[in-house]
């Protein structure tokens, strides 16, 4: 695969054993990145942050009083 000149790769740092994305292939610079094996983008897609509780959504409302009360 040849890559285009504004794609190129970044080599990691020298004196560091190259580590790659264990997903897409791409070198990792990042400490976290190095130590999960997984890239911030691809972490992303097989970890998404999870979605608020309802519970914590919950706001109050105005209602009117319920008739017969």
């Amino acid at each position: 695969m040849q890559l285009f000149e504004s794609e190129e790769e970044p080599s990691p740092p020298a004196g560091r054993r190259p580590v790659w994305c264990r997903l897409c292939g791409r070198p990792l610079t990042g400490a976290a990145s190095r130590r999960t094996g997984l890239g911030p983008g691809c972490d992303a897609k097989l970890h998404p942050a999870p979605q608020p509780d309802i519970r914590t959504r919950r706001h109050e409302v105005e209602q009117d009083p319920l008739p017969g009360t």
